[in-house]
């Protein structure tokens, strides 16, 4: 690995608190058994975790910024997804490498911040006019991270391009998931297509809400009018 790639990891380190490494030990459920059961936080802010990555945005290669991917330290990967992030929209040359690395380092997107910051900032805009079939291999593959990855992938669609029939197909398949990540995912990509379009959402929901999980209906219909909001999740629609 490169001296560029051994500078930003001694910056990010510099910046690592122990008071902050034990809270967001807690908060991304760490503990035996939690969905980040084994991740290794430093204890870095996102603040400043975006600060110490501006000089290096364009130094490190793409190979490095895999391997810095591969890193057990939390903050490490999420600085080189915000990284390939970065890289993906400002050179467009680099775009099928950097699709190529993420897809098939999916085992290292491993929390649900590390999909969210990136899924549909480079998933998303690269399927946008291309096949979709691995959004449903990564919805169908029973790994909650790539599950996750399948859906935020097409926030994309939604707002960039106002289409929600991926949203919705994929909502379908993740329906009745027992994991409250995906039920929160389900329920915030729904949201987001209501407001472009209720009459979707609600299409959608009038169909499928008495079976969905009532956390992905909670967030589906939070910014529903109260007494429309009491009506679902009362089930007097």
């Amino acid at each position: 690995m490169k001296n560029d790639v051994l500078e930003l990891k001694k910056s990010l380190m510099e910046k690592a608190t122990e008071e902050r490494r034990l809270k967001v030990m807690y908060y991304f459920k760490t503990g035996k058994g939690e969905y980040g059961e084994g991740d290794t936080f430093l204890g870095i802010s996102n603040p400043d975790l975006r600060e110490c990555i501006k000089p290096y945005l364009k130094k490190i290669s793409l190979e490095d910024l895999q391997e810095l991917l591969k890193s057990k330290e939390h903050e490490f990967r999420l600085a080189a997804l915000l990284i390939f992030v970065d890289r993906y929209r400002k050179n467009s040359e680099e775009r099928e490498e950097i699709v190529n690395i993420y897809t098939q380092s999916t085992r290292y997107i491993n929390n649900w911040d590390l999909v969210d910051c990136s899924a549909h900032n480079i998933l998303g805009p690269w399927l946008s006019s291309r096949p979709r079939d691995i959004l449903y291999e990564f919805a169908t593959s029973g790994d909650l991270w790539e599950e996750r990855i399948s859906i935020m992938s097409t926030l994309h669609f939604i707002i960039k391009e106002r289409e929600f029939e991926e949203t919705l197909k994929l909502a379908k398949i993740l329906l009745t998931h027992k994991h409250d990540l995906i039920h929160k995912a389900v329920g915030w990509m729904l949201r987001e297509i209501g407001k472009i379009s209720m009459e979707t959402e609600e299409k959608f929901l009038k169909e499928h809400y008495k079976v969905m999980p009532r956390t992905m209906l909670r967030y589906a219909i939070e910014k529903f009018p109260e007494e429309l909001r009491q009506d679902y999740l009362k089930g007097r629609v």
